[in-house]
């Protein structure tokens, strides 16, 4: 292993923002920096298969228990395709969510006020759940299950998925749709006719070229991608990357584009005419396996590199050469097509783009591009069919076109006493996710739905915010302390992993499918969880699938042939593509038919007026958003965001590297908690950047509490995409305050 290959895999202090160094993603973990250093044939020692909850990569893993069931290290498996054997340093830390003393012990009931005021008392399990199937039976009474709204993440979102669905309500959400990747799997499915999957299905260690377009790598710590990028430095692989900010995987590039934020659509666009005019294109693949070829080609002729300097910062040369770098590789090349994507509202178009670009260097289906991935099927546990709902979430997507899934934030407006969606939700189950530290919305509107619910149920490890507002809070347990339902991830064979307790729930948590259950058997629905316990449903599973229990008891992961086909196009092999031409479809009827445009256009969006920054936000490689902050181990290693700003404003402003400010952003709005000053050349002058995740106002939460700030507080402008809704943030502009705007007024 290198020194390049070293460096990128250990994420320095360097490429996290002056934080300590967080470890590598060698198998490192709180008991210990080596796998060697710990004797697993102890005698006292049981070997137990889980995988990671940190972050929804879901890494296979092996927990070892001592005699008094305590857990003393969690270590990858080899087998598993996603780990490879290593846990990175959120899955290793991680562990400290089983430790953490601040976790909810017990049910709770609201007794008074609602918000900052709200009052609780410790309830039994029993009442707790007699009140939600009460208030479930009585809400469907009088408006129907369809108005009691789901809204989840992680694991425990399948289990309520199936609890919702028997109960009569498909109106279930995820904000990871909207926020995430919807933009990204929509304008590619629209493309290529599927999207990319989940794990992404990027061939990167064998890639001979890979471009990043704010996909900071390395940050977001996605275990088998840094893997395998750290294996491609290896091999000498030339790296891209367009960000107005030098992240860790820019300061391994060959080309660092600081572009101009909010202009990458321009640089799409004069890439395409670079690589057209210049006949740098895959012509073989192009003519064999693309429509609407004759129509890009016009539609790009007047995007020249020249064209697109004045927009995004960046020269002609730089767009050129770049251009020409990918496609010498090509069709070992791979534009990364993001994960969190929504960011100005053409964001479905600018994934298509990206998807164009990768299309036109012959990298879909081609090794070192994109591979096909493949998922393992899991056998439905035997249960009636659900009823069907008069109504579904989907129905509140009003004129978008390509909104496949609910959108969070019009669940919201739906659950608002003036709303004019055609349908109204009036209850809440929150699972997972702290809306109002994630979800882009007027904190007033926000507010004003969360009081106008006539019952909301918050499901959490922690007391995070939005559970002010709930009628009952109950406490999951940790992933480390449940069964849970089998992880089927898609990648390049399928695989299947097992879940199971490595210690016995902390104080009265419980699992995702208990409380599903629990709840689904007070509402009389048993035929859908016929069954006494949830390894009867694994057991029954694994054994369609051709093994069982007690054998993924021993091994844990399972890799699977693949039943598909193969994994990349034969060269010269016919291939039809799931789009309505069963081709790569660079011009779209499909959203000509819908009124949009049929090929990517750049729209000029706004930029920063004086004396304001665009606001980046972004990720830390030892936290999961705000899941983990309060972690103990994982806030060992970095408690509090700073914010990253150019010396030369920082001369300008006279501001001093770590000196706390306050942002207010361009509706006025203020933040509650301060941040630290970072200076660095490491981002433009026009924009300043924190992790996202921190500035918790709940002081249950002992070590996150008022530390750092609350990037989600200054976005109060969203750009909504109008083909699936995805949720653009990245238009909100903040000022920088000295003192406190609180004290000053």
């Amino acid at each position: 292993m290198n020194t390049s290959r070293r460096d990128f895999i250990k994420i320095s202090s360097l490429g996290v923002g002056g934080a300590a160094v967080v470890g590598s993603l060698m198998p490192v973990n709180v008991f210990g920096n080596d796998k060697d250093d710990f004797n697993y044939n102890r005698p006292d020692l049981k070997r137990l298969p889980t995988y990671c909850d940190v972050c929804f990569w879901k890494c296979a893993a092996w927990a070892y228990v001592d005699e008094e069931g305590q857990i003393k290290k969690v270590i990858g498996n080899d087998d598993d395709q996603l780990s490879r054997g290593r846990l990175c340093t959120r899955g290793t830390g991680g562990l400290g969510l089983h430790f953490d003393d601040d976790r909810l012990k017990k049910p709770l009931i609201r007794v008074s006020g609602k918000g900052s005021n709200s009052e609780f008392r410790e309830a039994s399990w029993e009442e707790a759940i007699a009140l939600i199937a009460k208030k479930m039976t009585e809400i469907k009474s009088k408006h129907g299950a369809e108005s009691f709204a789901l809204l989840k993440h992680g694991d425990i979102g399948k289990h309520l998925d199936h609890l919702f669905q028997a109960y009569g309500s498909n109106t279930i959400a995820e904000p990871a749709f909207a926020q995430c990747r919807g933009p990204r799997d929509e304008g590619l499915k629209v493309t290529f006719g599927e999207s990319c999957g989940s794990p992404e299905s990027t061939d990167m260690r064998d890639s001979k070229c890979l471009v990043f377009i704010g996909s900071h790598i390395g940050e977001n710590m996605h275990n088998s991608q840094v893997q395998e990028v750290s294996e491609a430095i290896d091999k000498g692989v030339s790296i891209i990357t367009v960000d107005p900010r030098l992240s860790t995987v820019a300061s391994k590039s060959k080309f660092w584009l600081p572009i101009r934020p909010a202009t990458d659509m321009a640089l799409l666009l004069a890439w395409m005419n670079v690589i057209i005019f210049e006949e740098l294109y895959d012509k073989e693949y192009v003519a064999k396996y693309t429509t609407g070829f004759d129509q890009l080609k016009e539609h790009v002729r007047p995007f020249t590199p020249e064209w697109a300097y004045s927009i995004t910062d960046l020269t002609p040369k730089m767009i050129r050469d770049s251009a020409i770098e990918m496609a010498h590789a090509a069709p070992a090349v791979m534009i990364h097509p993001g994960r969190h994507v929504a960011w100005y509202g053409d964001d479905t178009q600018r994934s298509r783009a990206i998807g164009i670009l990768n299309a036109l260097l012959g990298s879909w289906g081609r090794r070192g591009g994109f591979y096909f991935n493949e998922k393992a099927k899991i056998p439905k546990f035997p249960a009636p069919g659900y009823p069907e709902p008069a109504w579904t979430a989907k129905d509140l997507n009003i004129g978008l076109p390509l909104a496949k899934e609910g959108v969070t934030n019009n669940v919201i407006e739906a659950s608002l006493p003036d709303t004019q969606l055609p349908h109204k939700i009036k209850a809440w189950m929150v699972a997972a996710t702290n809306l109002t530290y994630s979800v882009p919305t007027e904190k007033e509107r926000m507010k004003k739905a969360l009081e106008a619910l006539e019952f909301l149920v918050v499901i959490d490890i922690y007391k995070v915010e939005i559970a002010n507002y709930a009628d009952v809070i109950l406490p999951e347990c940790s992933y480390l302390e449940r069964h849970d339902a089998l992880r089927a991830s898609e990648f390049r064979e399928p695989s299947v992993a097992l879940r199971v307790p490595a210690a016995t729930p902390r104080w009265e948590s419980k699992p995702g499918w208990e409380i599903a259950k629990l709840i689904g058997d007070k509402l009389e629905l048993g035929a859908y969880f016929n069954y006494k316990h949830y390894t009867e449903v694994l057991d029954w599973q694994l054994k369609e699938m051709g093994t069982t229990y007690d054998e993924m008891l021993k091994i844990g992961v399972k890799n699977l042939p693949r039943t598909s086909g193969p994994l990349y196009i034969e060269d010269g092999a016919e291939h039809t593509f799931k789009t309505p031409s069963g081709k790569i479809e660079l011009y779209s009827k499909e959203l000509e038919e819908f009124g949009f445009d049929p090929m990517p256009v750049f729209t000029a969006h706004e930029q920063p007026p004086v004396n304001y920054f665009r606001l980046i936000y972004g990720r830390a490689p030892m936290h999961t958003f705000s899941k983990t902050v309060n972690s103990p181990h994982l806030n060992d290693l970095r408690s509090e965001n700073n914010l990253w700003i150019n010396p030369r404003v920082a001369k300008i402003w006279n501001l001093k590297p770590g000196q706390e400010v306050w942002l207010k952003n361009q509706d006025e709005v203020a933040s509650s908690f301060p941040i630290k000053v970072r200076l660095t050349e490491r981002i433009r002058w026009d924009s300043v950047y924190m992790v996202h995740g921190f500035g918790h106002k709940d002081k249950n939460m002992t070590r996150a509490y008022g530390k750092g700030l609350n990037d989600t507080e200054m976005i109060t402008k969203v750009m909504v995409d109008p083909l699936m809704g995805g949720t653009g943030m990245r238009g909100n502009f903040v000022t920088i305050l000295t003192e406190n705007p609180k004290e000053t007024v």
